[in-house]
């Protein structure tokens, strides 16, 4: 398997002005690297959306290379986060994003740092682990303790995907086709996911995303639940959900931004695609995070 190391935290695009005003913060998914134009090569560059040439990306690694006695959580990945902008001497930032983890990562950041974004958006993403994602994950853990590091990791791959993907999709792409040697089309598609992410992902990496991924909730260890937490933030939070999602609903979204209060709003996406929309969909991506980069809220300023 690859031991593939992954950078601390990737910097791009133009410098970072004094106040922050141009900075903006990703947080990868669960698979992603940290650099958002490997997963949204469509919007990261000169002339797109995230213009490169005016805007400062900077994309933390959720997982350290070494990690130690304590549990990786969420809340520390975000605290990861704040302590990279600490040592590149950025205080207030305009928008942090996330998707997936990542952006349960960014409910986290805006929790922890109610006072130091303007925006943040959070894109198919709980307030809370859901008990139906937390059994996918066992399933997932279980399939690489049965199986073994390879042949397990690549099932519990396969076992993502099927929750990534809508039954639409699938039937519309494979329906009965099979292979020339009697394989299903959509089990050949499984395989090749499977294989592909053995070669290029770590497995304990992998392994401390799900733990982290379970133990999510924003409102926890005295927050006072999950409005009190992001009722807090002082910028602008923006939930966007997937119609179709069949491992976050569009309603485990609107929960959490209808709880946030009235700094919080909520978009959806219509894609056959599912949770992977949010990956996707570039050009529905595009138009949020366009919209969002283009209003003119205040500037907070660092409480």
């Amino acid at each position: 398997m690859n031991p593939r190391h992954f950078p601390a935290w990737r910097l791009q695009g133009a410098p970072p002005r004094e106040d922050g005003s141009n900075v903006l913060l990703f947080f990868h998914s669960l698979t992603g690297e940290p650099d958002p134009a490997t997963w949204w090569p469509g919007l990261v560059g000169p002339g797109k959306v995230l213009d490169t040439r005016s805007w400062c990306l900077v994309t933390p690694d959720l997982v350290p290379d070494q990690v130690g006695d304590a549990p990786l959580t969420t809340r520390t990945m975000a605290q990861v986060a704040g302590s990279v902008l600490d040592r590149l001497g950025i205080g207030t930032i305009r928008m942090a994003v996330g998707g997936s983890v990542g952006g349960m990562v960014a409910l986290e950041w805006a929790a922890t740092y109610p006072h130091r974004t303007r925006d943040v958006v959070v894109f198919a993403a709980p307030a809370v682990h859901p008990a139906q994602a937390m059994g996918w994950n066992h399933i997932q853990r279980e399939a690489i303790r049965v199986a073994g590091p390879e042949r397990g990791f690549a099932l519990a791959r396969m076992t993502a995907m099927l929750t990534y993907r809508t039954p639409d999709e699938l039937e519309e792409r494979f329906g009965q086709e099979r292979r020339d040697d009697g394989l299903p089309q959509v089990a050949s598609w499984l395989e090749h996911h499977g294989r592909k992410l053995v070669a290029r992902y770590p497995l304990e990496r992998y392994l401390h995303l799900l733990d982290a991924m379970d133990g999510h909730d924003v409102g926890d260890d005295g927050r006072g639940g999950v409005g009190a937490a992001l009722g807090a933030f002082q910028g602008h939070l923006l939930g966007v959900g997937i119609k179709g999602d069949l491992l976050y609903p569009p309603e485990t979204v609107r929960s959490w931004c209808r709880q946030a209060g009235s700094r919080a709003g909520y978009r959806e996406i219509e894609s056959v695609h599912g949770h992977d929309a949010f990956l996707l969909e570039e050009g529905a991506v595009a138009e949020i995070l366009g919209g969002v980069l283009a209003s003119r809220r205040r500037v907070l300023r660092a409480g």
